[in-house]
């Protein structure tokens, strides 16, 4: 059976005095693809971003309930560790403009202050390219600008960058909205390769996109969660109306 690597008990998310995220309460499986799905501003990035702690760099955010990490307080650990764990990418590529290719890979480690020798430097810069499905294409210019790749090779970059950390869950923010069908067609190859050994959590619009490559759906109205199924479950017999609605473009 398929182990819960994360779970989020009656979370509630405040930016300000607006309530964006309304008491949600969901598990994540190991090496599994959920897609989080829903109309703009229904919270589906922000409760993503409570997932790895990134809403910590609002300052009006407030947050309550709870959310564990393998049955351990994610709240409980120190913040960069959980972002070590719990990697992000996000809707546009965004390599260091400043750092190489290779130094993008490492970056996770440079920021952190962790110091590795060379060997390993080259180890973990080769291991995430392979992973990214991208080392083939750069193997020879890993000294080069990473700006200087295309839109799609710079998302793998981006995620060869998460993955360098190796994490346990890997967040994406419509991580294709940015690209074009065959760079999008890539990434999603990518994706259900690497769910082998990440458990990937995607924010998507892309319906086709989650029927495609997720196991799970979660369908997010208002900051609610609404319905949680699994992805062929879900598409093929909604429970819910107003995902019956979101599914076949009422509304979006």
């Amino acid at each position: 059976m398929n182990q819960e690597i994360l779970k989020i008990q009656n979370l509630n998310v405040y930016i300000g005095d607006t309530h964006i995220v309304k008491d949600i309460s969901m598990g994540f499986l190991r090496k599994n693809i959920t897609a989080v799905m829903g109309p703009s501003g229904c919270g589906k990035t922000t409760l993503i971003r409570c997932i790895n702690r990134m809403h910590e760099l609002i300052p009006t955010a407030k947050v309550t309930g709870e959310i564990t990490l393998y049955g351990r307080d994610l709240y409980a650990f120190n913040p960069i560790y959980v972002r070590r764990k719990i990697g992000m990418v996000f809707q546009r590529p965004n390599p260091f403009p400043t750092m190489s290719i290779y130094d993008n890979v490492l970056a996770g480690y440079q920021l952190n202050g962790v110091s590795l020798t060379r060997q390993e430097k080259d180890h973990i810069v080769q291991d995430a390219l392979k992973k990214a499905a991208l080392w083939e294409e750069v193997k020879d210019n890993l000294h080069r600008k990473g700006t200087f790749l295309s839109g799609g090779q710079q998302q793998r970059l981006c995620i060869a960058r998460a993955l360098a950390m190796k994490p346990k869950i890997l967040l994406m923010d419509e991580p294709t909205s940015a690209l074009d069908p065959k760079a999008t067609s890539h990434i999603e190859e990518l994706l259900i390769e690497l769910k082998k050994s990440v458990t990937i959590v995607i924010v998507t619009h892309n319906i086709a996109q989650a029927s495609r490559i997720s196991d799970s759906t979660a369908f997010l109205y208002m900051g609610e969660l609404v319905e949680y199924e699994s992805t062929k479950k879900m598409f093929t017999v909604p429970k819910d109306k107003r995902t019956e609605e979101y599914l076949i473009g009422k509304f979006g």
